[in-house]
C-alpha cells in the first residue's frame, strides 16, 4: 500500500502526465496529405530538415515524422517527451550465492518539456517517477533490523547494497517489494541556439537535480532529500550522436535511520542514424556510489539496441530495445546484465502557449 507522499506524488505525476496526454490527443503532424494541398511556405518547411519547430508551428504548418524523429533525438530540443522506460536487471548477491540470480524491474516514467525564460535561453524540466519492483522483502529486512538496500538517485540502476550495515548476511533475495520510488526533479538552463560544429552542432546546458523520499517502501528509495548539480554536453551530427548527462546527488535531509547519499549518476547516449526515423546505439547509467564500500562503488555498463520513429495516430512515437552488459559491477548486489524498452510519445513544446518557445 502507498504511503501519503506515495498518493501525493502519484497525483502530482498524474497531473503532469494530464497535461501532457492533453497535448498529445490534441494534435500531431500528419505524414499524410498531398503537397499540393499546402501552401508554399508549409512545402518549403517540409523541404528543410532544420526548419525550426516553431516556426513551423506558428506559420499553421505542421512538422514531418523525420523532422520529429531528429528533435526527439536533441536532450535539451524543443520538444515535449513522455518517456516511458522499463529496465530489466539480472541481480546477483555474491555473499550469498555467486550462481543464484534474481530480477529486478523498473518502471520510469521521464515527462520532459522546455520553456524560454528569456530571448536567448531555455530551461529543461524533466520530472521522473518510478515504479521499482525488487526481489527483496521489505518484511525481512525490517524483521532483521537490517540496514535497508537502496535504488541509486536519478533511476537507470539496479538497487544498491547498504554501505552502514550487512545486509548480506542474511538471504534477502527471497520475496519481493514492489511499489512507488522516489520522485527527482532536474532543471537545466541552456541556449536556444546552439554553437554549430561542422555539419553538426553542439549541445550543452547546466542546472541542478532534487530527489524527493517519496518511495513507498525503504528498499525502494533512499529516504533522503539529495540536491546536486546536473549537466549535459553533447554533439549531434548528421548521422553520429553522442551526449552525457551528469547528475551527483548529496542527501542533506530526510530519515536519520537511512545512509547519507553521495552518488553520481552519469547517462552517456552513443547512437548512429540509419535513416530519418531510425538509429542504433544505447544509453546506459553509469553509477558511482560514493558512500559504498570499495569494490561497491562502480556500475559500468555498455549496450548496444535499436529505435524507431511511427506513426501513432496523429502523435510520433519512438519505440525502442537496448541491451547492456556491466564491465564493472559492485561486488554485493550487482548486476551482470541489463535490458531496456521504451515508448516514447512527443510533441513540439511549441505547441504549449505557456513555454513561450
Amino acid at each position: 500500500m502507498l504511503t501519503s507522499k506515495g498518493n501525493a506524488s502519484m497525483r502530482l505525476s498524474s497531473g503532469l502526465v494530464s497535461i501532457l496526454f492533453s497535448g498529445l490527443v490534441a494534435w500531431g503532424p500528419s505524414v499524410a496529405g498531398a503537397e499540393g494541398e499546402m501552401t508554399k511556405e508549409c512545402i518549403a518547411f517540409r523541404a528543410n530538415m532544420d526548419a525550426n519547430i516553431g516556426d513551423i508551428m506558428r506559420a499553421g504548418c505542421e512538422p514531418t515524422l523525420a523532422q520529429m524523429s531528429k528533435l526527439m533525438d536533441n536532450p535539451i530540443g524543443n520538444v515535449a517527451m513522455w518517456i516511458n522506460q522499463v529496465d530489466l536487471f539480472d541481480l546477483t548477491n555474491d555473499d550469498i550465492s555467486k550462481s543464484r540470480n534474481e530480477h529486478q524491474v523498473n518502471y520510469m516514467g521521464i515527462i520532459q518539456v522546455p520553456t524560454s525564460i528569456a530571448k536567448d535561453w531555455s530551461i529543461i524540466h524533466r520530472v521522473v517517477y518510478s515504479v521499482p519492483s525488487f526481489p527483496m522483502s521489505q518484511n525481512k529486512i525490517d524483521a532483521a533490523n537490517a540496514a535497508s538496500p537502496s535504488q541509486p538517485p536519478g533511476g537507470g540502476g539496479s538497487g544498491q547494497a547498504s554501505p552502514s550495515g550487512q545486509t548480506l548476511a542474511i538471504d534477502l533475495f527471497s520475496g519481493r517489494t514492489t511499489g512507488f520510488g522516489d520522485m527527482y526533479y532536474v532543471g537545466m538552463v541552456s541556449p536556444k541556439v546552439t554553437p554549430k560544429i561542422g555539419d553538426g552542432n553542439l549541445l550543452w546546458a547546466l542546472g541542478v537535480s532534487q530527489s524527493f523520499p517519496t518511495a513507498s517502501d525503504d528498499v525502494l528509495g533512499t529516504g533522503k532529500w539529495s540536491t546536486g548539480p546536473a549537466a549535459i554536453f553533447g554533439y549531434l551530427g548528421p548521422k553520429v550522436k553522442v551526449a552525457a548527462l551528469v547528475q551527483n546527488y548529496f542527501s542533506h535531509s530526510g530519515d536519520n535511520g537511512r545512509d547519507k547519499v553521495r552518488l553520481m549518476n552519469l547517462q552517456y547516449f552513443y547512437y548512429y542514424s540509419l535513416s530519418d526515423v531510425m538509429s542504433i546505439g544505447a544509453g546506459p547509467n553509469i553509477i558511482a556510489n560514493w558512500e559504498a564500500k570499495k569494490g561497491d562503488k562502480w556500475t559500468v555498463p555498455v549496450g548496444l539496441g535499436i529505435n524507431r520513429t511511427f506513426q501513432f495516430g496523429k502523435v510520433p512515437v519512438r519505440l525502442g530495445v537496448e541491451a547492456f552488459y556491466n564491465v564493472v559491477r559492485p561486488d554485493s548486489i550487482g548486476s551482470n546484465w541489463g535490458l531496456r524498452f521504451m515508448f516514447i510519445p512527443a510533441v513540439p513544446a511549441a505547441l504549449f502557449k505557456w513555454t513561450g518557445l
